[in-house]
């Protein structure tokens, strides 16, 4: 059976490698990207069992990125789960968990990440 290919898109580059690695040691293999528009690169070289996208980042946000993904027939089916450090107590904000779920995305997860509660999502 291959591994399960999952890519982690986030402008902070210390949450990467925290993800990675909890991804890595569970025996996944992990792709990186440090921001939308990398992601979307990424994505495009190699379709990824499961995208972890951050919302807030440079060039392209996380919601743009899983609202492009998720109207697209080749990549629509990809499970996507955002993180943000924006929690429901924000509502007024672009970033707010109401805005993320309208986005079609499959999960999401408030930092800090509890990395062992990722991985049970």
């Amino acid at each position: 059976m291959s591994k399960k290919y999952i890519l982690v898109v986030d402008d902070d580059p210390d949450l990467v490698e925290t993800v990675a690695m909890m991804l890595e040691s569970k025996g996944c293999e992990v792709g990186r990207a440090y921001d939308g528009v990398e992601g979307e690169e990424s994505i495009k070289q190699r379709k990824p069992d499961l995208i972890v996208l951050d919302v807030m980042m440079p060039r392209k946000d996380g919601y743009q990125l899983c609202a492009e993904l998720k109207s697209n027939e080749e990549t629509k089916d990809i499970p996507v789960i955002l993180l943000t450090a924006v929690g429901e107590a924000v509502p007024t904000t672009r970033y707010s968990h109401a805005d993320g779920m309208s986005t079609e995305a499959d999960d999401y997860v408030a930092k800090p990440i509890d990395t062992e509660g990722l991985w049970e999502v």
